[in-house]
């Protein structure tokens, strides 16, 4: 299996998130995901193997446990893979922060009130579907793109707003 199909499953990614903070028993790992996912242990189970086999975790007994590890190798592969394209994240990134600091000081600068009835602004679209200004269509466009790296927007908006308080 490919990186991505391993991480593609979400059952899959809660596990090694739970590896990530350690190494933990067959048993911990299949309660917590029980718990969360209401699957049986041996789906658990199933899931673990396919993370062994692939290489992003390893086992070891102790006694009558299994202790498990979430192993770096095959996520540096992925983050080496999705390095590619982080100029393309920072570029719309950049452009939701400004978006969205432009849209703060808006709201925030003294007697400045939105625009209400479609024209000029209006975050409603327009009677035919379309975003009635080309700046909330960008803001939508670029939100929508950059909804899976909130993180990395947050960073961005406060860089920007540390700008701004100067």
């Amino acid at each position: 299996m490919h990186a991505f199909d391993i991480l593609g499953d979400p059952v899959r990614r809660r596990i090694l998130e739970l590896l990530a903070a350690g190494e933990q028993s067959a048993g911990a790992i299949s309660d917590a995901i029980k718990a969360e996912f209401g699957i049986s242990a041996p789906a658990v189970s199933q899931h673990l193997r396919v993370l062994r086999e692939s290489g992003f975790a390893s086992v070891r007994a102790q006694g009558t446990r299994r202790l498990y590890a979430v192993e770096a190798e095959p996520l540096q592969e992925a983050h080496v893979w999705l390095e590619r394209f982080r100029p393309f994240w920072n570029q719309r990134l950049d452009a939701l922060a400004t978006e969205l600091a432009r849209g703060r000081r808006k709201h925030t600068s003294p007697g400045s009130e939105r625009p209400s009835n479609g024209s000029g602004g209006s975050d409603r679209p327009s009677p035919d579907g379309t975003a009635s200004t080309a700046s909330t269509a960008s803001t939508a466009s670029t939100a929508s793109t950059a909804s899976t790296a909130s993180t990395a927007s947050t960073a961005s908006t406060a860089s920007t707003d540390s700008e701004e308080n100067r």
